[in-house]
């Protein structure tokens, strides 16, 4: 079947089959970033479940660029034990372990953090204050850091966060970032800073780790068109290996009438990508999902909400060309029985209709 089939990168990494877990926030570590039992237990129970790639939460690079409370954090030495434990673990049952770089600029709670929340421009909105350039080269010397980190800790690679309005997709966006030196105006100096940190990754870390940028295609005050052009020059560079667009949904239409004609899927599979890998989440939630979607240019799939809802969804997928993730609301002991602590379990009650009340 198709979708038990291996996967091989440029790297030369091989995932042993099409499903990868999504990066998904879920507030179960501790407030240092330091990992938890309860988020260990997550990720390991989706690695026996038979994820073939099995990707953490977004984990910070700095101390101050952390986005939701109980963050998995890559910013310190001091946090490799946790990594070293889970990388071991995740590995132990065939699966690729990857960490996702991130970094929430503006987006960071002024609760979580330090001083202001950081940006490529002010933004008043966010109370956000500007990268001085001499910032910017320590954020991308920090991406770096925390790749190598990784590394050293046992994971075969990264996936850098560039989309859903993060600090990259700020550098990105011509709505929010003003910037008038050499990280703004055209869309070149908008991405110089993902390119610097991927260029830095290869550079430091090896033609043999594995590296991924995902990016939104819309919305965050991001371009469609522009998103396109970003994954085509990231393919030129031939300095990552797979590229992870978050569509939502991946039935969906892009918002506005100038891109309507097709779908957001069609617009990156129609992308001559070359060696370069494409993965894609939104509402993947039954094996004829999966099945479509390989038979689309697409080389692997991101499963996110259900994979909350099942930890082994790789498994029931594969054993059955007609398995359905289960309907929700669903009860909190559903939940615990799929790996869900408290804290990730309060947060998902925040998802309407998606507990019982």
């Amino acid at each position: 079947m198709l979708s038990n089939s291996p996967l091989s990168f440029a790297c030369g990494k091989t995932m042993k089959n099409r499903f990868a877990l999504a990066p998904m926030t879920n507030q179960q570590s501790y407030d240092d970033g330091m990992l938890s039992d309860d988020e260990f237990i997550w990720l390991v129970m989706r690695a026996r479940g038979g994820f073939g790639l099995t990707m953490t939460c977004a984990s910070h690079v700095q101390a101050n660029g952390k986005g939701f409370p109980g963050q998995l954090g890559i910013y310190s030495d001091e946090l490799k034990p946790g990594h070293q434990r889970l990388t071991k673990a995740i590995k132990a049952d065939g699966s690729l372990a990857v960490i996702q770089l991130h970094h929430a600029g503006m987006r960071s709670p002024k609760e979580l953090i330090e001083g202001d929340p950081l940006c490529p421009s002010k933004n008043e909105e966010h109370g956000a204050r500007e990268l001085k350039v001499n910032e910017v080269d320590q954020l991308i010397k920090d991406f770096i850091k925390a790749a190598k980190r990784s590394q050293e800790c046992g994971y075969d690679g990264v996936e850098v966060h560039g989309a859903h309005g993060y600090i990259i997709g700020q550098f990105l966006s011509a709505e929010i970032n003003k910037r008038s030196d050499h990280y703004g105006g055209s869309l070149e100096n908008r991405s110089r800073v993902l390119f610097e940190i991927v260029k830095g990754i290869r550079e430091t870390c090896g033609n043999e780790f594995l590296i991924g940028v995902r990016l939104s295609p819309e919305r965050f005050g991001m371009d469609l068109e522009e998103t396109k052009q970003t994954c085509l020059a990231l393919v030129k560079s031939k300095m990552i290996d797979f590229l992870d667009i978050s569509l939502w949904d991946w039935k969906k239409h892009p918002e506005g009438d100038e891109n309507a004609s097709k779908t957001l899927l069609q617009h990156f599979t129609e992308l001559e990508l070359g060696a370069v890998r494409l993965t894609v989440a939104g509402k993947i939630s039954s094996a004829a999902d999966v099945k479509e979607l390989l038979s689309h240019k697409v080389d692997f799939v991101s499963i996110g909400k259900a994979a909350i809802l099942h930890h082994d969804f790789p498994i029931k997928a594969i054993a059955d060309p007609h398995f359905k993730s289960i309907a929700t609301p669903v009860s909190e002991s559903y939940l615990r029985n799929e790996g869900l602590g408290d804290a990730f379990i309060s947060y998902m009650n925040r998802w309407p209709g998606f507990m019982e009340e």
